[in-house]
């Protein structure tokens, strides 16, 4: 009885992949958007509450497209290789209107410091 109940019932971990793929911020026309790559097995149901419980996102909409990986074959001296992308799937999210800045493009201090120091390395001499 109790096999037949958990066979039902899947439980996400935040580490599930998630990769934001591009982002727009909110305009006087449209609310805020992002685009993400996530598991072809996931869910619109389970990207909300993914964006909601763990990082505290309004989402108003999620649509999803799915993709078959493609298909790539390789012709080398001997034999030929094919191979196959992995499947995925893109959830484009729709925020609420509440959300108004997205926040992709952060500069973080600490990191623009140490670029900088290494921007300003002094010239050869009789370099041009």
């Amino acid at each position: 009885m109790l096999a037949n109940i958990s066979r039902g019932f899947r439980m996400w971990m935040p580490n599930m992949p998630m990769m934001m793929t591009s982002a727009k911020n909110a305009t006087a026309s449209q609310p805020a958007r992002a685009t993400f790559r996530v598991l072809p097995r996931m869910t619109k149901h389970e990207v909300k509450e993914y964006l909601t419980k763990i990082y505290g996102l309004p989402v108003k909409k999620v649509n999803t497209q799915n993709y078959m990986g493609k298909r790539k074959m390789v012709r080398g001296s001997r034999k030929v290789l094919y191979f196959k992308y992995s499947d995925f799937k893109k959830a484009i999210v729709t925020f609420d209107r509440s959300l108004t800045d997205v926040g992709k493009g952060m500069r973080i201090p600490e990191i623009d410091d140490v670029d900088d120091e290494d921007e300003e390395t002094p010239a050869l001499p009789g370099a041009v």
